[in-house]
């Protein structure tokens, strides 16, 4: 089979299994597709990722970049062979104990996390989370890393540094805020009744050093903030061109959070999630666990260019080395092997 010669489109697909199917060729190499993330069960060994992103590269040119939910904790697709990523509210502990240990202990697990990525030949994570921990939130928890703005600045600028220091992008999330809201956006809808000033001063803080750091990409939540804007932030252009592009000077891909969450579904059906999201300020889509909805979206944007090649190109990866084999590797292990 002859690699596609197609600049990358705006959905980023997911794949079946730990081997791609003829199915999954096809949506590869759909003219939509700009980005592939994979989850769990595309992983069995470290030898299979390398052979699949492999096999993801060869279907066309440029190849498209690969990417994955590795934040540590309860969201870390990947587990044998790779290193155990402690949640990130471990961070915020040590920052309240010594702050320049919990610096270096982030940029430590943020070199780890792309050192080992980046060798199976994973471009980019969907981290780190930059929501505040108010502790009501179920779905983020102990993913957060504080409650304080100055603490989750700081410290996701220092995730964010040790990523690019492996040759990995990042992306926050999910902006401006899902600390706040209780509900969880996979099963409803949720809502968040604060002032744009209280959020400003509180949840978006953090954005700030973090998107100074070379921050590559940002993911909003699929949240309502009514006082705000009636639509949730990854359909709100208020949010996405205003707010994030305008006010905070962030040029890299906006990312929508996953179409086929409940909290996305105020917008209809998959191919109005899609136009709706891209409408009001996303570059790119996540569509996931939903093949028959996935070939809709695809067909619905096959004649939508990217619209942000530039930040999708900062998405991938750095340098063609093996990072685990460095002495700033087996620094970064030595101090996440610290902690315990």
């Amino acid at each position: 089979m002859r690699k596609v010669r197609l600049p990358p489109g705006p959905v980023v697909v997911d794949v079946l299994g730990p081997v791609l199917t003829d199915e999954d060729k096809e949506r590869v190499r759909h003219p939509a597709a700009g980005a592939v993330i994979l989850f769990a069960r595309n992983y069995e060994n470290l030898e299979q990722l390398a052979a699949l992103t492999a096999d993801i590269e060869r279907q066309r040119e440029p190849a498209l970049p690969v990417c994955v939910d590795h934040e540590g904790g309860r969201v870390q697709r990947f587990k044998e062979g790779f290193t155990p990523i402690p949640p990130m509210r471990t961070l915020g502990k040590m920052w309240d104990r010594d702050r320049e240990k919990g610096r270096e202990l982030a940029t430590s697990i943020g070199y780890i996390i792309a050192a080992e990525l980046g060798a199976q030949g994973v471009d980019f994570s969907f981290a780190p989370v930059l929501d505040l921990d108010y502790g009501g939130s179920s779905v983020i928890g102990d993913r957060a890393l504080h409650f304080d703005p100055t603490a989750v600045g700081s410290l996701g600028a220092c995730l964010v540094k040790g990523l690019a220091q492996g040759g990995v992008g990042a992306v926050g999330k999910h902006f401006p805020g899902h600390g706040y809201a209780e509900a969880d956006s996979h099963v409803a809808v949720p809502r968040d009744d604060r002032t744009f000033k209280e959020i400003a001063r509180k949840d978006i803080a953090p954005y700030k050093a973090v998107i100074e750091a070379g921050l590559a990409g940002v993911m909003p939540a699929h949240v309502i903030y009514p006082q705000v804007d009636p639509q949730p932030a990854g359909y709100s252009a208020h949010w996405l061109q205003e707010v994030l592009r305008k006010q905070l000077g962030f040029q890299g891909i906006v990312f929508s959070d996953d179409l086929s969450m409940e909290g996305a579904a105020v917008a209809g059906g998959p191919p109005e999630r899609a136009r709706a999201a891209i409408t009001a300020g996303c570059d790119m889509v996540l569509l996931c666990n939903n093949p028959p909805g996935l070939d809709a979206l695809l067909q619905s944007l096959a004649e939508v260019p990217l619209g942000n090649q530039a930040g999708l190109d900062r998405m991938r990866r750095q340098g063609g080395r093996d990072l685990r084999k460095s002495v700033a590797y087996r620094e970064a292990q030595e101090v996440l092997s610290g902690l315990a």
